[in-house]
């Protein structure tokens, strides 16, 4: 396992109620992780302390095999992070943020110019940031995680701000670090990008984790076993029916459909993972 944790709880220094309550997950290497919740529900929180910004937290957690709380400035060799907000610095050009960071890292770093061509910055590598609109610096933030080659990366809601071009840029390349063996852990309120990236997703609401598995398992599971076809037979209008998938190849009115109307759409109902997590929890991702 790249991550343990076991019964993490954390409450901030000024606050009563814990941000999060006891939780307990694992993550295997190679494995991107969706770690999905409204806003406040212990996301970023849980973030920060993988990632050592928050101490003084309670339970056991191991990264790398080894105890967190003995990991020593080494262990930003080895670890990105892409948080939700940008913070370059706003003087600086795009190449000049990214020349500065690698100069912090003592291994070999990414060619800047590289990455910035990956997330279609190059034309604008010499211009200050404080130009830069919001997802323009979504994406410079998102290849500063990667300058090291870092074996874990950690991406705070990275498509935020984001146009859909864009957005499938960055998706693109989060499979392909899972695609070199490197680990992910995603945090965000984007069921469609967790669905589209995740190979396993934990629901957190108020604190606490509520479920985790694979979106594919869960859509199974929370899905209807029934095909909604969309259809015009003998000359009728448009008609929506919907069949059971057991026994669907010996349904007479199925296979009338199929021999003898004209076919619009067809789609097993699958729940969504924003259904799911509604059924679940019992709340919004708002």
């Amino acid at each position: 396992m790249v991550i343990e944790v076991r019964n993490l709880t954390y409450t901030y220094p000024q606050g009563t109620d814990p941000a999060v309550k006891g939780i307990d997950f694992a993550i295997e290497k190679g494995e991107i992780f969706g770690f999905l919740g409204p806003s406040g529900a212990g996301k970023s929180t849980t973030q920060k302390v993988l990632i050592k910004l928050l101490r003084g937290y309670q339970g056991d957690i191991k990264i790398f095999g080894q105890d967190l709380n003995k990991l020593d400035s080494r262990y930003y060799e080895k670890v990105g992070v892409a948080f939700e907000l940008p913070n370059h610095y706003q003087k600086l050009t795009a190449l000049e943020n990214l020349n500065l960071f690698a100069s912090l890292y003592s291994g070999k770093t990414q060619d800047p110019m590289h990455l910035l061509e990956m997330v279609g910055l190059k034309d604008d590598a010499n211009t200050r940031v404080s130009q830069f609109s919001k997802g323009m610096q979504m994406r410079l933030n998102f290849i500063r995680s990667m300058l090291h080659q870092p074996e874990l990366l950690f991406l705070d809601e990275p498509t935020t701000g984001l146009d859909p071009v864009n957005g499938r840029k960055i998706k693109e390349i989060v499979l392909e670090q899972k695609a070199a063996g490197r680990t992910v852990f995603l945090t965000t309120h984007d069921m469609a990008v967790a669905e589209h990236l995740c190979d396993r997703v934990a629901f957190i609401v108020d604190g606490r984790i509520e479920l985790i598995d694979s979106p594919r398992s869960l859509k199974l599971q929370h899905g209807q076993r029934t095909l909604r076809v969309e259809y015009s037979l003998n000359g009728s209008g448009d008609k929506i029916s919907e069949f059971p998938l057991d026994g669907l190849a010996e349904n007479a009115n199925f296979m009338q459909v199929l021999r003898e109307g004209r076919v619009e759409t067809i789609h097993t109902q699958e729940a969504t993972l924003e259904d799911i997590f509604i059924k679940t929890t019992g709340r919004s991702l708002v």
